[in-house]
This record gives C-alpha cells, sequence and structure tokens, in this order.
C-alpha cells in the first residue's frame, strides 16, 4: 500500500513540474517571437541554416519581413502561413503536425511504443520460461 503511495506521489510531483516548465507564465515579447520563427523558416538560399543563422541577403530580407509582419499584429500561424504559401511548405524546418505530414511527428511514437511492447512481451515470456 505504501509503494502504491509513493509512486502516485512520485507521478503528481513528475506532472507538477511537467506541467510548470512548459506554462512559462509570461507572454514572449516581439523579439523573442521573430527569434522563435526565423528559426523555423529555412533560408531560401543556403543549405540546411535556418533565416536566424544565415547571413545572406535573402536571409535578412525576411527577417526584417518577420519583424514588420509582427509590429503589424499578425500571429505567429499567419506568417508561417504566409511564407509557406509563398515560399513552398518546404521553406518550413518544422513539419505541419496534421494531414500526410503529421506521420513525422507520429510513426517514431509509434515506433517506440511498439519497441517497448516487445521488449515487455519477450521479458514476460523469458520470465515464464524456466529450464527443466
Amino acid at each position: 500500500m505504501k509503494l502504491k503511495i509513493s509512486y502516485g506521489l512520485m507521478a503528481i510531483v513528475l506532472l507538477g513540474a511537467l506541467w510548470a516548465g512548459t506554462h512559462s507564465g509570461h507572454a514572449p515579447t516581439n523579439d523573442e517571437r521573430a527569434l522563435a520563427l526565423e528559426q523555423q523558416i529555412k533560408c531560401p538560399i543556403c543549405r540546411g541554416q535556418s533565416v536566424a543563422e544565415s547571413d545572406s541577403e535573402a536571409s535578412k530580407a525576411i527577417r526584417t519581413d518577420v519583424q514588420r509582419r509582427i509590429a503589424d499584429g499578425e500571429s505567429d500561424s499567419e506568417i508561417r502561413g504566409f511564407y509557406a504559401k509563398t515560399l513552398g511548405p518546404d521553406i518550413l524546418l518544422r513539419p505541419p503536425s496534421s494531414g500526410f505530414a503529421g506521420l513525422v511527428w507520429v510513426i517514431p511514437i509509434a515506433g517506440f511504443v511498439v519497441a517497448a511492447a516487445a521488449i515487455a512481451f519477450a521479458f514476460v515470456r523469458w520470465r515464464r520460461w524456466s529450464p527443466a
């Protein structure tokens, strides 16, 4: 009984810590929003770099445009949507989490769950099997 209570308390503390870590409580500033968006948009010229990392003229223009759009009151999803529509969906470094592209997020998790279940099943079988 004590073991169940201690596990329950550990789970509550873990969930509380996870919730507190994901809910910081302050709204990001315009500069923080701009940096986050610049890190999610791929440089159209450079290979494998985000707009925030690149020093190309195209990246500088996109950084200026992102800051202008934030100042105009556009949301982050509207800005990402504009660049995805204008320059193509490959311009975003983070694929969308819905539709067919959502498989990028689901397949690794499903693979992990299946592997963990297979390992658990194997351990249960080995435990039941006893040499004669």
